[in-house]
Parts: structure tokens; C-alpha cells; sequence
């Protein structure tokens, strides 16, 4: 951590969780806590919870959770530090310097620098739009873009002139030596001297999620090229880790993403009241970017252009997305090329109904092949017929193999039984048949319900124990930390074990700080501190529960430890077994 955990947690104790979420969330009590509309996400009805006594918050209805210090850094788009900051600040708590090694000071520094380098070439390219020099892209964003100013000032928007070095001149006059120079990606410098790395191009800034200049887009005003240039990779730029409007698409609280090609794209969405949407930075979508996007919304609609290389890009970023978990829709920009250029004949409310009437991405893909095809030549039929039944097996599930394949047959006017019929004929060629998709199913979903059956254990027994601290002398001697299987259940059961030794309490918001910077780690370890025994099991099943739960963790902990042990160690794990059997903790 950047601050010792005795001045966290004077902080996170010094501020009342209740008193400042009340300042973004109007809150209302029921029963010991608060709830309200949930400032992460679209809800109309109160599923946001704040916990007095366990000074934490939880969604039910997004899964956002975690103590006072997380709800700053979510809701201000802070950093840890930045958050701890200014609840000091609030709570008048003199913060120490933070200590760094010598490397590390230097890399902070370095950081800082680029950062304060990028900001004022920001400010530099968005003055020199205003000038009379700068007209030729005033008026590319105001008369070809129809960008308002308001637009303009919000993204900051700029230009760089034609003199190649003004930039560079600029730079050396507030003191910037070439060798850090070097390291922004804005210049040219070697022993023929210095040149800026933009020059006569409208300038796009690049944001990240904390709102902070890393890096630059560019397009050429004219015939030069290339017509868009970016910054290269820096130690504050990483192209496949960012995404152009992120900035602002992460607070639109929107259900969904909006994932276009470009800046100009992104920029006439925002403007036109589409605030969730994103790009890529002159890059293709990778897997960064999907699992970036998964932080915020589990649903894309893809907006790319509706040209063979718009149509290519989402083919190519469907399969991305599906790996994260995400679900996806692709919207048709016919008879127009992009969103831009769409919005500017149709309006903002022709483009809403086409994003309401998005197709999914398998019928998309569909579409797509179907567009290979000649469908009045036979062979080709037959062929778009052979195409679409190999790509319905991609789906491992009947049920929903067989929806697509109803869903297929009718967009398609193909007899549904004759569909079906291929389908499997054509499964049982590739050495897949129905007997073995469904023994593999089955051998999946019985290791995968033991293995949640246990970790839902797991997670139930932690609860237990952090509700109702006694129950920890009822199962002393019996279950450790080292009995918890899964990774951060163990973590977080070592440090609820530890403190209770210590203290004989457990105080589960302080707890949270060590998670603090895996976002989602503090995810579920803020929703398993948050639950409660009223939510999980009802009275009667709490008294009947106990022993079990217990019992099943130390029986699963004993068969992993039994695989890897000697003959001693066999021994004893046998005698824990027979001891198991004749267990009876109860809740009373």
C-alpha cells in the first residue's frame, strides 16, 4: 500500500460511510440500513444498500461494493491515493509522505511528467485552434463536423500548425530538456535536430479513465498522409489497454457499450446524447479492451462501419468479446457508412431505434455468410446450407443450438426439420455426436456444481463468521484459513481468523483495504462482507446448516490434502474423517 494501514484506516474510520454517500445518493433508512438509487447503474427501484455498522455499501442489482474509500474512487473516477487524499482532507488528517525506493521515485516522476508534458500540449493544440492560424481546423470540426463548441471544449479538441517545430519550441521554453522530450512520443529528435511528431493536423487528446492526457490522435488537414497518425506506445500509453471516450462512456450509466472506429464516431455519439460510446485507439479491438469494457457493462452493441472493413472489424472483435463473457449486438448503419454520418441525415432518433433493433451477433455472422452465397445456383445454395449448419454446432448446448437453429431456419425460409437434420448428420462427420456432447456436458456440469457446491460453502461459512464472531470457538480446532480452497476466499478468510484472535471482533470494512486495488476482487469480497444470515437461509435451515457446512468444507479440504500426502499424513487425514462423521455444531 502507498500509506501504512494504521493511516487508512484512520481515514476510512474518520469518515462515515452513511454521511458520504448521502452527499451523491439520496438515501432512506429501512431497518438497520439505508438504501437508495444505485449511482453505478440505471435502476428504478432502490437495490443500492449502505451498512452503518459494517461502514460498507452493496448493489444487489449491479454487484458494486466495497467501503468508503472504494465509493469515492468509483464514484470521482479516483485513484486509490487520490481518494485517501480527500477523505483525509475531510477529515483533517495530515497524510505522511509517501515512501518510495530510489527506482521507483524515479518511475513516478517520469509518470508525472508525461502526464504534465501531455496536459500542456493539450492546452498548447486547443489555443492554437482559436487562432487565425488555426481556422482550417476550426472550421473542418464546426462546418464538415458540425461539432458545436460546447463539443469542442469537452473533448478539448486542437490543432497543430503547419511550422513542424512549434510544439517542440513550445516545450523548450517551459524548460522540458530533449531527453524527456524523447519519451512523450511527440517528437522526432536526433543529431538533424527536432520536429514535432504532429504538424497541420486537427488534434484529438486521448483521456484515460482518471481523466488524464496520455496520449494524441491526429488527422491530416489536406491530402497527406497517413490521414490519422497516433502517439506510439509510452510509459503512460497503452494502446490495447485504453479506449478513446472511456472517459465519459464509464458515468453514462447506460445498460450497454457502444463500440464504433473512430474519435470523429465517438465524438458525434456524445454530442447527439449517445455518452456510452467508445473506440478503439487506431488499433483492432483486442482482449484488453474486452475485458477493459467488462468492468462496466456486460452488453456491446457494435457500431462499426458498414463497409467490407467495418464488416471485417466486428467479425474479428465478436469472438473477443464472447471470450470475456459479454453479449453482443451489431447495429445496421445501411444505407450510411458510419454513426457520424448516419446521425447527420437520419437524427439521434432513427439511430436509437436501430440500436434497439441491433441483431445479435450470431445472426449477424449469419448475414454475413449468407452474403458469400448465390442462393439462385444450387451448388451454392447447398453450400450456405452446409456453412450455416457448422457454424450452428458451435453452440455446446441443445437447447440453445436449437433456438438458433428455429431462429435460422425461419430468417431464412429452411424448412426447420431439414435444418436439424443437417445439423446432426453433419455433427455425427466431425466425430462430435450427440451421445458424447451430452456425457461431456454432463461430466462438466457435476464437476462444476461440486466445485461451486463447495465454494458456495465456503463462501456461506465466512459469512457466518463475520456476522456472528462467537461461532469461531465452535469451530476452533476443526477449520482453518488453509481449509478455504479457492484463492481469495483463503485470503480473506486468514485476515477474518487473524483479527479475530487479535481482537475478538471482526471488522470487515478494514479488511476490504487490502483489496482495495483488485477491483474485482473487492467486488466479491465486498458482497460476501455485505450478506447477511437473514438473506442467505432462514432460521430453521441456519440450525440444521451449520454442522453440514462445516462437514463439507474439511471433507473437501482433507480429499485435496489426501491426494499429495504420505502414509503418516494419511493416517491423520483418516482419523479427521472418522471425526467428522459424528460432528454436531448447531448456531444455538
Amino acid at each position: 500500500m502507498y500509506y501504512p494501514e494504521e493511516v487508512i484506516e484512520e481515514v476510512r474510520t474518520r469518515n462515515d460511510i452513511v454521511d458520504i454517500v448521502s452527499q451523491y445518493v439520496n438515501l432512506k433508512k429501512k431497518g438497520a440500513n439505508y438504501f437508495g438509487l444505485c449511482p453505478f447503474h440505471n435502476e428504478k427501484s432502490p437495490s443500492f444498500s449502505v451498512s452503518p455498522g459494517k461502514q460498507m455499501y452493496y448493489c444487489f442489482g449491479c454487484g458494486a461494493g466495497g467501503n468508503v474509500i472504494t465509493f469515492v474512487m468509483e464514484y470521482e473516477n479516483y485513484t486509490f491515493v487520490e481518494a485517501v487524499k480527500m477523505l483525509a482532507d475531510r477529515a483533517g488528517i495530515a497524510l505522511p509522505e509517501v515512501e518510495y525506493s530510489k527506482e521507483a521515485r524515479a518511475q513516478a516522476d517520469l509518470k508525472n511528467t508525461l502526464l504534465e508534458i501531455n496536459r500542456l500540449a493539450a492546452n498548447f493544440f486547443y489555443y492554437q485552434l482559436k487562432q487565425p492560424s488555426g481556422k482550417v481546423g476550426y472550421d473542418y470540426f464546426k462546418e464538415k463536423r458540425r461539432l458545436t463548441d460546447d463539443t469542442i471544449r469537452h473533448f478539448g479538441l486542437g490543432y497543430s500548425s503547419k511550422v513542424p517545430d512549434d510544439l517542440y519550441r513550445y516545450m523548450r521554453s517551459k524548460g522540458y530538456s530533449d531527453d524527456i522530450l524523447k519519451e512523450t512520443g511527440l517528437f522526432f529528435i536526433d543529431e538533424r535536430g527536432a520536429r514535432d511528431k504532429f504538424w497541420n493536423r486537427v488534434m484529438f487528446p486521448i483521456l484515460d479513465v482518471n481523466n488524464r492526457v496520455i496520449g494524441f490522435g491526429g488527422r491530416v488537414m489536406g491530402d497527406g498522409e497517413p490521414k490519422y497518425l497516433n502517439s506510439p506506445e509510452t510509459k503512460i500509453f497503452d494502446k490495447s489497454r485504453n479506449l478513446y471516450g472511456l472517459n465519459f462512456a464509464r458515468t453514462s450509466r447506460a445498460k450497454y457499450m457502444l463500440i464504433c472506429e473512430g474519435y470523429v464516431d465517438v465524438i458525434a455519439m456524445h454530442q447527439a446524447g449517445f455518452t456510452n460510446a467508445v473506440a478503439s485507439l487506431g488499433t483492432a479491438f483486442t482482449s484488453q479492451h474486452a475485458m477493459l469494457l467488462k468492468r462496466y457493462t456486460d452488453q456491446v452493441v457494435l457500431t462499426y462501419d458498414s463497409d467490407g472493413a467495418g464488416v471485417k472489424a466486428a467479425l474479428r472483435a465478436i469472438p473477443i468479446l464472447k471470450e470475456v463473457g459479454m453479449s453482443i449486438k451489431v447495429l445496421n448503419m445501411k444505407p450510411y457508412k458510419d454513426p457520424d454520418e448516419f446521425i447527420k441525415n437520419l437524427g439521434k432518433e432513427e439511430f436509437q431505434k436501430r440500436i434497439d433493433n441491433a441483431v445479435g451477433s450470431f445472426m449477424f455472422e449469419i448475414s454475413v455468410i449468407r452474403s458469400q452465397y448465390n442462393m439462385q445456383d444450387p451448388e451454392s445454395k447447398t453450400g450456405f446450407y452446409n456453412a450455416i449448419a457448422k457454424k450452428l454446432l458451435e453452440f455446446p448446448e441443445k437447447l440453445e443450438r436449437d433456438n438458433y437453429t428455429e431462429a435460422v431456419a425461419r430468417e431464412y425460409m429452411i424448412p426447420e426439420t431439414d435444418l436439424k437434420n443437417l445439423v446432426n448428420s453433419m455433427g455425427g462427420l466431425i466425430g462430435v455426436t450427440t451421445r458424447e456432447r451430452e456425457y461431456d456436458k454432463e461430466r462438466t456440469r457435476q464437476k462444476k456444481e461440486k466445485e461451486d457446491g463447495i465454494r458456495k460453502s465456503q463462501r456461506l461459512l465466512l459469512t457466518w463468521l463475520i456476522e456472528r464472531p462467537q461461532l469461531f470457538e465452535k469451530i476452533r480446532g476443526i477449520i482453518t484459513p488453509e481449509d478455504f480452497d479457492d484463492e481469495l476466499y483463503r485470503e480473506a478468510a486468514s485476515m477474518v481468523f487473524d483479527e479475530y484472535e487479535k481482537t475478538g471482533s471482526v471488522n470487515p470494512a478494514q479488511i476490504l483495504n487490502h483489496f482495495i486495488e483488485g477491483e474485482e476482487q473487492y467486488r466479491e469480497v465486498a458482497a460476501l462482507f455485505h450478506a447477511s444470515l437473514s438473506e442467505s437461509l432462514n432460521n430453521e435451515e441456519q440450525r440444521r446448516a451449520l454442522s453440514e457446512t462445516v462437514k463439507k468444507i474439511k471433507k473437501h479440504s482433507l480429499e485435496v490434502k489426501g491426494k499429495t500426502a504420505d502414509i503418516r499424513e494419511l493416517q491423520e487425514i483418516i482419523r479427521q474423517q472418522s471425526a467428522l462423521a459424528v460432528l454436531n455444531i448447531t448456531l444455538d
